[in-house]
């Protein structure tokens, strides 16, 4: 039997989608055999936070602490623990519990767990009961299993969004086998796109980005791409037709992405990582001709998440972000829902404190 044994500690979080986040005291569950307990030092901001907090998706729990792009340091570790030592650096992304003896799991790819994957925050948990509280807070709980190693990133801040938006690229960038002699095209450019650009590059392949924004076509550049296409340049994108391996699509709003499926070679894919709230039509033609698909992907799995923040450790890849104090979290969820960041907001928890 569970024990359920507490301790509070502070937190930002909401009551209601129509209430801004304020905040509160939340249970943590006191530590057991196989659990680490961290001081969260920061956390990124998650368009997909934004969603829940609002229950753009139906079924938040409220109330609600958001965040999963969690980093810190291992301020105590269970009796059993063997992998983690007080003071070290941590990691808690989007996953923080299956089942792991499903096939799935077994497989290392948790996210698609049969039993169903417990997420960071709004999701059932299984120790206290309620809903899981994300790492908008001080402090994080969680069994070891589902905790990464974090390298020592010179811009441990900037570290953060890998632990989201970073496996999110990665793992179909990888998948689709991204490298040299890929043609590989990044649709859109924002938290996701950003950061995909910088790793299809780190993989060696040569990297197209298309944006619906003139201002990003020369951000594309800087950022590493080797070409930038302007979506609306109709002349422009006729030159890429039947180009392009594989189109990793970022873009979370209704789209057209019949159009990109005819930039593909033979056997290529369009994969999809946004989240669009209005479903999106394929034409047959546009599949069968060249046999081609249209995919997707979500997150990754642990192991895989730890491979990822060492590929990113070892290219010195980190998220462009601006560092906030979590008193403007509710104004950065205001600009976040604008579009208006380069390319992610990340807390500095100590801010917390500061309250």
């Amino acid at each position: 039997m569970q024990t359920k044994q507490t301790k509070q500690t502070k937190a930002y979080g909401t009551t209601s989608a129509a209430e801004p986040l304020k905040e509160m005291l939340i249970d943590r569950r006191e530590i057991q055999a196989h659990d680490v307990e961290f001081e969260i030092l920061y956390c990124g901001i998650c368009h997909s936070d934004l969603h829940q907090i609002k229950d753009d998706f139906g079924g938040t729990m409220f109330p609600i602490v958001p965040g999963h792009e969690m980093v810190g340091r291992v301020t105590a570790v269970g009796n059993h623990v063997k992998n983690f030592k007080v003071g070290e650096l941590a990691a808690v992304g989007c996953i923080v519990d299956s089942c792991d003896h499903c096939e799935y799991c077994n497989d290392g790819i948790e996210q698609f767990c049969d039993e169903g994957t417990t997420y960071s925050f709004n999701s059932p948990d299984k120790y206290l009961g309620g809903a899981t509280l994300g790492g908008f807070s001080k402090t994080y709980v969680c069994h070891e299993r589902y905790v990464l190693h974090m390298p020592e990133f010179q811009d441990l801040a900037a570290s953060a969004p890998l632990l989201c938006a970073g496996i999110t690229v990665y793992s179909p960038l990888k998948h689709w086998q991204a490298g040299p002699g890929k043609k590989i095209g990044i649709l859109g450019i924002g938290g996701l796109g950003h950061l995909a650009v910088k790793i299809a590059k780190a993989m060696g392949a040569h990297v197209t980005v298309f944006t619906t924004s003139p201002s990003k076509v020369e951000d594309a550049i800087r950022l590493g791409a080797d070409e930038a296409v302007l979506s609306s340049d109709n002349e422009k994108m006729q030159q890429y037709a039947r180009s392009l391996h594989f189109i990793l699509d970022t873009v979370s709003a209704k789209h057209d992405v019949n159009i990109y499926l005819n930039l593909l070679r033979h056997d290529g894919s369009v994969v999809l990582v946004g989240l669009p709230p209005e479903a999106l039509e394929i034409g047959a033609f546009n599949v069968v001709m060249g046999r081609k698909s249209f995919s997707g992907s979500n997150i990754g799995g642990i192991a895989e998440t730890q491979e990822m923040l060492d590929f990113c450790f070892e290219h010195n890849i980190t998220a462009e972000s601006e560092i906030i104090n979590i008193q403007d979290v509710n104004a950065a969820f205001e600009r976040l829902e604008r579009g208006d960041v380069k390319y992610r907001f990340v807390i500095d928890m100590n801010s917390l404190s500061a309250e």
